[in-house]
């Protein structure tokens, strides 16, 4: 009888929770939509195949045969070129910026070269502050040339391939900067959504219901104590990245807190819409993870944001993360200011602005 009635109780507890599981709608819906969602995405988004990474060239010879290695390079599809410098100055500036991964440069004696054959007849210079793209793109250093009418073919390397930023090539440079974005993701997103379902639950904002508060003055006073909170977090990540993986810091301090506080006031702000949506902690704490994942895996943080499809590109401009990722990489590694990163700047400002907007519209001083 004791083991009967041992079971009969575990019964009717395993009952209570699975009827309380189909009165929660929300969480319901995340049991089906979180695994599909993202196995959807992140297996038709993530790939490590590399192709057509945004280049610029600088044809200082233009001569058919330059011509037609750029040609047979953008035909392999690794690089797609989509600007033209007029010099090394020009190149250098615009891989600073982050707007092209890639460079060429071809030299005025470019056929000298090609006909002597002892030298590499042009210049690459690769993004190494980005995972995932250095490889494919050193695997164009042998490409063949097909040969001039009475000149030998090239024995040596094609091209000289330089890695800015990271000549080294060591992982904890690419990864150390961007880490400041996703360790600040997960700490901002959760404690946000929380602090305001907590208060609602405790019966807390039954008393700004007899204030004047606004509620987008509630939203922004809800977020300024957790910029301060995210500095700090901020400066603990980049003295631990400098002190113990030696990561350079190429450009300002000061820039570098500037986009980190925006960053900071985005998050949050995604923070505040996850807490007007969620009922209980849970499932803000829930909400909370269901961004983390894509965030992480989407932001071009490890896996290169080249490869993956435009649609999952797309999905990606919706992150913070994403745009953060190439402002703090374009500070810190490669010494580019905000006013240079302005696209990603602007990006984040919406994001911020939209995402207090969206929380202040469906947020209501009331206890329902």
């Amino acid at each position: 009888m004791a083991i009967t009635a041992f079971f009969v109780r575990i019964a009717a507890v395993a009952g209570k929770e699975l009827r309380q599981l189909r009165r929660d709608r929300l969480t319901g819906a995340m049991i089906v939509g979180i695994p599909l969602m993202q196995i959807l995405i992140f297996g038709y988004g993530i790939n490590m195949d590399v192709r057509h990474l945004p280049a610029a060239v600088a044809d200082t010879a233009n001569t058919s045969a330059s011509r037609a290695l750029v040609a047979e390079l953008e035909a392999g599809q690794v690089v797609h070129f989509i600007e033209t410098a007029a010099g090394p100055a020009q190149l250098r500036t615009a891989l600073a910026t982050g707007r092209v991964s890639a460079a060429l440069y071809i030299p005025p004696d470019f056929e000298r070269r090609r006909a002597e054959g002892n030298r590499p007849v042009a210049q690459l210079m690769i993004d190494g502050s980005s995972p995932g793209i250095a490889e494919p793109l050193r695997a164009l250093m042998n490409l063949p040339l097909t040969p001039r009418s009475g000149v030998r073919p090239v024995q040596s390397r094609t091209l000289e391939v330089l890695t800015e930023y990271n000549p080294e090539r060591r992982t904890p440079v690419q990864v150390v900067p961007a880490l400041i974005g996703v360790i600040l993701s997960m700490t901002m997103v959760i404690f946000t959504a929380v602090s305001l379902v907590r208060e609602r639950e405790r019966g807390n904002l039954e008393l700004l219901i007899t204030t004047p508060v606004r509620p987008v003055e509630l939203m922004i006073g809800k977020l300024l104590p957790y910029v301060g909170v995210g500095l700090v977090q901020t400066t603990i990540i980049v003295l631990t990245g400098v002190g113990v993986f030696d990561v350079p810091v190429n450009g300002s301090l000061f820039q570098l807190y500037l986009g980190t506080s925006l960053f900071i006031a985005a998050t949050l702000g995604l923070g505040l819409v996850i807490s007007t949506l969620a009922q209980t902690q849970f499932q803000a704490m829930q909400l909370g993870f269901l961004t983390l994942l894509p965030s992480i895996l989407l932001s071009g943080f490890l896996f290169p944001f080249e490869g993956m499809p435009p649609l999952v590109q797309s999905i990606a401009q919706f992150l913070p993360l994403t745009h953060f990722t190439a402002i703090v990489r374009g500070i810190v590694l490669r010494g580019a200011d905000l006013l240079a990163l302005a696209p990603s700047v602007i990006k984040l400002s919406a994001f911020l602005i939209a995402s207090v907007t969206l929380a202040a519209l469906r947020f209501r001083k009331s206890l329902g």
